[in-house]
């Protein structure tokens, strides 16, 4: 079959022949693969950067986690990958699937989970948000960002607030449900007044953060209490595309009700990964089948993989790779 393959973390996937994958057991499956979208988090695995990533093997790997495929019975699912899934067959998990709605669209459904894990998990199960909440998103104009959006209005936001440097997609924002945008190319007083005076009218409940880094040093100075009773906020980590690490001040935590947690792989328990199948992903394909939940993609084939590995999506697409 063909594949994405690499052989030494570091370099461009290669298309090439390689070995179709076998099922060793009644719960691996082989599916043929339709679509699969290239994220972080697999281009993190190639490369050897991600704290997932396992050792270099001689013999090469095919990249990519997971994706959109038919069964042998005819069945068009999502499903997580045993095997690579940039490839033309890829065994999958049978407890790790989902039957797609007939109306969607591979390539649509391929850019989905990934971004629904990184923002739905964190808003559901680290945040536990709750109907007529404030929410920040640190970082929106992404796609997972934008799926953020989505996904804390469906839940019931009452205000939905942003962050980005790329002003040029903060209409974009307003339109999936964005309330306010605040650009992030600002000055650090200008940044810090103006989210302080939004948290002073309506507080904020909820603080998704893509970003960390620099940014995240400032939110956390707004939510810096002065001794007086706080509103509780809790603050989850997604991501760190701005730097891992940040100087967080002891009188901080202490000064307001802050609840500070993470969300990612080895984070979430195995009942919220289940729940993550069997209703959070489900519900999210319908909607986008209905065309309720929007998402912007840029697609390309299996044979220009390592051309396109690296090609750089403007205003928050995803790249999809099409079989």
């Amino acid at each position: 079959m063909k594949a994405a393959v690499v052989y030494k973390k570091g370099e461009l996937p290669k298309y090439t022949d390689f070995a179709e994958p076998i099922a060793s057991n009644e719960n691996e499956v082989l599916m043929t693969v339709k679509a699969v979208a290239i994220t972080n988090l697999d281009k993190g695995i190639a490369s050897g950067d991600h704290y997932s990533s396992e050792k270099d093997n001689q013999n090469g790997f095919v990249v990519g986690s997971d994706g959109i495929g038919i069964l042998e019975n005819g069945t068009k699912v999502y499903a997580r990958g045993i095997s690579g899934t940039i490839a033309e067959k890829a065994l999958v998990e049978k407890n790790r699937m989902v039957v797609l709605p007939n109306e969607i669209d591979d390539a649509i459904a391929a850019s989905m989970p990934n971004a629904v894990a990184g923002s739905a998990m964190a808003l559901r199960f680290r945040a536990g948000i709750k109907h007529g909440e404030t929410v920040l998103i640190n970082g929106a104009t992404g796609f997972t960002g934008q799926m953020a959006i989505q996904i804390a209005k469906h839940y019931g936001a009452k205000k939905i607030i942003v962050t980005g440097r790329n002003e040029k997609v903060f209409e974009k924002l307003k339109e999936l449900g964005a309330d306010v945008t605040i650009s992030l190319k600002q000055d650090d007083a200008s940044f810090i007044s103006q989210l302080k005076e939004i948290h002073q009218e309506t507080p904020i409940d909820i603080v998704i953060d893509y970003l960390w880094g620099h940014s995240a040093e400032l939110i956390f100075s707004v939510l810096k209490g002065n001794g007086k009773f706080t509103n509780k906020t809790r603050y989850v980590s997604v991501g760190s595309m701005s730097g891992d690490t940040i100087q967080l001040s002891a009188q901080t935590l202490r000064s307001v009700d802050l609840q500070l947690s993470g969300s990612g792989l080895g984070s979430w328990t195995r009942d919220e990964v289940k729940l993550l199948f069997s209703e959070i992903l489900p519900e999210m394909f319908l909607l986008a089948s209905q065309n309720k939940l929007k998402v912007n993609i840029e697609t390309v084939n299996l044979i220009d993989i390592e051309e396109k590995w690296n090609t750089e999506v403007a205003d928050g697409k995803r790249l999809v790779v099409v079989i």
